[in-house]
């Protein structure tokens, strides 16, 4: 990694600045040579806007309090200082590994070491305390583990910051101190911190190394401090039988929001955690939901409700979710309703097709969700508060349980495979030959799938699948669902410019057309079916699957859903009629602009769901798609001027997506997309001036999804990327902008190849292709052969070429990355560059969802509305109200 050469000139006489090791909210970490004692050090550069804010005399002045700090569990501080208005400090260079990087690849630690690390650390703390110093951002990051000793980092630093900085902190956009260790006085800006609060961030760590997770989570830094301020911690022993009641007792403690009830020192929490009896578990409510969770209507209702109920109506107010055991079914149990609000970094992707599978008993729910590389099956219990990353299921799709709950089924690398729930290897079925859409597992351990050439079936246990049903022309199957028995099977077909519901009789091979609209069915015992409506609505339909026929009319069950690309809504159904599905958020997006340390400057543009931001090359006007509900709701692309102020609607035909800039800033392509049949689309490519003062020309009108990727040097002509008809993996193209322009395959193979950007001198092709498992950018000649170089390693999508053509930004999950570059004499990766980390939304396979500004030092990003983030919502119990006759 390179570093900042003013920064390196700045210190030169001192240090030798060798590369970047770490970056944080407060100071960039560099790994540095003392020239002076000839020894590695590590250097911590303070943020610029921090160190305006605070000043240089101030800092070094407060600084000082830290440097006669001298304590075995103490990292100690070297030097400070400012150089060319940067203001720095150093510090020894430890060799060994961090708490959170041992917390990442460990999650929880043995207890009596978890025990002896916070000891070590309480006793640090019980010494600065001592000496009139409160850290005030105790956490993994700032606890190095080395030669097995815990050492603390950071002494001093918040304070430093705090007390010379005072109330113009908020200028920088930074807070001190990190949500999920914050004590409850901390987070409301209370200005006397003591001691206390040092003993509760310690006290959040030790919860963290006992269980796995901080005792509060959420979406946002503003969700956490709300659930700091508001709820209580959940006790430890129901989550990890081990630990020992007086440790646990010791840690609830040091987490009680008055400081008055925590303990007074560092020390006595020590103490608490090595000699049992020396602390007892704090009195409290019900753990995790405040006294006042529910609104008044929903306390003037609680008499009426059974006491599961009551749980699950508090849980739901706290936006948590919990599984209770359900009493017998002696009365028709109230409809509950709430949300499962997943971490950033494993949200459902809102990929085609089903993504989301609700075990028979409804305890669970396992899902297709975001990763590193592109995709993975998660599970998410009812009865713990993340979900969990199953192993091995990268790029997996289409997932489904076995009728006892045990296994589950789903699509991977071109097979179709099942693993056991309890743990296991993941085994083969059988191959797929083209597309799969759709598969259940019925009651005599038979697999029953679509695929292009109609339904077909598998024994579960492996082998060779057969065909057992042929659409007729014109029509496809999707999404079966198996009866009660294994006998017959729900299926929708899709064709003719409907999607019908059928019924496939396996011993005949019968298929009989239903007179219900509609798709994805899903079975629910009792006689109902839930199905996806034309209209975007989840219905149910009553269903008598000894005649096989539909015997009411459809009712809605949920409304906004989230849906994929192609119109597929993600839910899924338990047998007993629990549903789960994706929600469509309520807000959508707004444009930013952030620089390369992750600063963001909002210009001033109104949310609206947009997508694909592009600045022109002018400079001064963004092109973008909107629209004003939904995400895959009518949309068209408009034009912001950055300058003035406005917005331009350029398109009429509420079917625009993928905007690209031609050199002279006048003209835009654009995709437009035409249904073909229910949830399925073309997508072509059109020109049109960018004032919006002329009609769309058609570039290209190939069959298939095509998406404009950017143009060639001069405008001669256009790359894209996409599908053609009837072709599975992705390709790269490019086409003239003449009149009648015959396109070019430029980069096509057994692979899937896309999101393409070209460098700014035309001879150098950006490129995504998923050959090794998963997705990973790579640089090829644009045009001829040559060779191919790989720019990511840890997965990555969404690459863009600097204007200078000296580097390649791209992401890998949230990381924002820059790939320095060399093209002369030959194509070299010189070095990779994390940016910053922040949850501004990201794009897919085939498109960048982001922009870069003309200079290459900052980024035109799309940052997702509070409160507007995508979940899984659940249903409870809206069947008992069905069978009992009550809507």
């Amino acid at each position: 990694m390179t570093t900042p050469s003013r920064i390196s000139a700045a210190l030169a006489d001192h240090y030798r600045l060798e590369q970047e090791i770490g970056a944080g909210g407060m100071a960039t970490v560099y790994l540095a040579e003392d020239l002076r004692h000839d020894r590695r050090v590590a250097v911590k550069v303070l943020r610029p806007e921090l160190a305006a804010v605070i000043g240089a005399e101030r800092f070094l002045a407060e600084i000082k309090l830290t440097a006669n700090l001298q304590h075995p569990h103490i990292l100690p501080l070297f030097d400070s200082g400012e150089a060319d208005s940067f203001l720095f400090y150093v510090m020894p260079f430890v060799e060994g590994e961090s708490l959170r990087d041992r917390l990442n690849h460990e999650k929880q630690l043995p207890v009596d070491e978890a025990v002896r690390i916070t000891c070590e650390v309480a006793s640090a703390l019980d010494y600065a305390h001592r000496h009139g110093v409160i850290h005030r951002d105790i956490k993994p990051e700032n606890i190095l583990l080395h030669d097995g000793r815990a050492l603390v980092a950071d002494f001093g630093i918040a304070l430093a910051a705090s007390r010379a900085g005072g109330n113009r902190m908020t200028e920088t956009g930074m807070s001190l101190g990190t949500p999920h260790y914050m004590s409850p006085e901390q987070a409301m800006g209370e200005r006397e911190i003591t001691a206390r609060s040092d003993v509760y961030a310690l006290g959040a760590v030790l919860y963290e190394m006992l269980t796995g997770d901080p005792p509060f989570t959420g979406s946002t830094a503003q969700a956490v401090v709300a659930r700091v301020l508001t709820e209580s911690p959940r006790p430890l022993l129901p989550q990890r039988h081990t630990i020992p009641a007086h440790v646990e007792a010791a840690v609830l403690t040091a987490l009680e929001k008055l400081p008055a009830d925590r303990f007074s020192t560092a020390a006595q929490f020590a103490d608490a955690l090595s000699k049992p009896g020396s602390a007892t578990i704090p009195a409290r409510a019900t753990a995790g939901v405040p006294a006042n969770t529910l609104g008044p209507l929903a306390r003037g209702k609680v008499a009426s409700l059974a006491p599961w109920a009551i749980a699950a109506l508090a849980l739901a107010g706290a936006g948590l979710v919990a599984w209770v055991r359900r009493p017998p079914e002696t009365h028709a149990r109230h409809v509950v309703r709430f949300g499962i609000q997943l971490p950033r970094d494993a949200e459902p992707v809102g990929a085609t097709g089903s993504t989301i599978a609700f075990s028979p008993s409804g305890s669970e729910v396992v899902y297709v969700g975001r990763a590193p590389s592109g995709q993975r099956l998660y599970s998410r219990r009812m009865d713990q508060p993340e979900p969990i990353p199953i192993a091995g299921t990268e790029g997996a799709s289409l997932p489904f349980f076995s009728p006892d709950g045990q296994w589950l089924g789903f699509s991977q690398g071109g097979k179709l495979v099942r693993m056991a729930l309890a743990g296991g290897p993941i085994t083969p079925i059988c191959l797929l030959a083209g597309e799969t859409i759709g598969a259940t597992w019925t009651a005599n351990d038979t697999i029953v799938f679509a695929a292009d050439s109609g339904l077909m079936d598998v024994p579960a246990a492996g082998g060779t699948a057969r065909l057992i049903a042929r659409p007729d022309s014109g029509e496809s199957f999707a999404f079966p669902e198996a009866l009660p028995g294994g006998k017959d099977v729900l299926v929708g077909v899709v064709g003719h410019g409907s999607l019908q519901l059928a019924v496939l009789s396996r011993k005949t091979a019968h298929v009989k057309r239903l007179t219900q609209q509609g798709g994805y069915p899903r079975y629910v015992a009792g006689g109902f079916v839930v199905l996806s409506h034309p209209s975007g609505n989840l219905v149910e339909v009553p269903f008598d699957a000894r005649r096989l026929e539909v015997t009411g009319p459809a009712r809605t069950i949920a409304d906004q859903l989230a849906a994929s690309a192609d119109g597929d809504l993600n839910f899924g159904v338990s047998r007993s009629g629990d549903l789960a599905y994706q929600a469509s958020p309520s807000e959508g997006f707004r444009l930013v602009q952030v620089d390369r340390s992750g600063v963001t400057r909002d210009l001033g543009v109104d949310s609206a769901y947009y997508y694909n931001p592009r600045i022109a090359p002018d400079g001064r006007h963004v092109a973008l798609i909107r629209s004003a509900v939904a995400r895959f709701s009518p949309r068209d692309m408009w034009v912001l001027d950055l300058v003035q102020h406005t917005q331009s609607r350029v398109t009429f035909d509420t079917t625009a997506g993928y905007p690209v800039w031609a050199p002279d800033s006048r003209r835009i392509a654009y995709t437009r997309f035409f249904q073909t049949s229910p949830g399925q689309f073309d997508g072509r490519l059109y020109l049109v001036p960018a004032d919006g003062s002329g009609a769309p020309r058609e570039l290209v009108s190939r069959p298939g999804f095509w998406r404009a990727a950017g143009f060639e040097p001069g405008g001669r002509g256009l790359i894209y990327a996409g599908t053609g008809k009837n072709q599975k993996k992705m390709e790269i193209w490019r086409v003239g902008l003449d009149s009648g322009a015959t396109p070019q395959r430029v980069l096509g193979s057994d692979f899937d190849n896309g999101g393409p950007s070209l460098s700014p001198d035309g001879r150098w092709l950006a490129y995504v292709n998923d050959e090794s498992g998963r997705n990973e950018v790579y640089v090829r000649f644009y045009a001829g052969p040559g060779g191919r170089w790989q720019v990511s390693l840890d997965g990555g999508a969404e690459p863009i070429w600097s204007p200078a053509g000296n580097e390649i930004f791209y992401r890998t999950g949230d990381d924002m990355m820059a790939a320095a570059v060399r093209t002369a004499p030959a194509f070299e990766v010189t070095g990779r560059r994390k940016l910053f980390t922040q949850e501004f939304e990201g794009g897919v396979f085939l498109d960048q969802n982001y922009s870069v500004s003309r200079d290459g030092k900052s980024l035109f990003m799309l940052r997702r509305v509070v409160g507007s983030r995508q979940a899984i919502s659940v249903t409870l119990n809206w069947f008992d109200q069905l069978r009992a006759g009550r809507k």
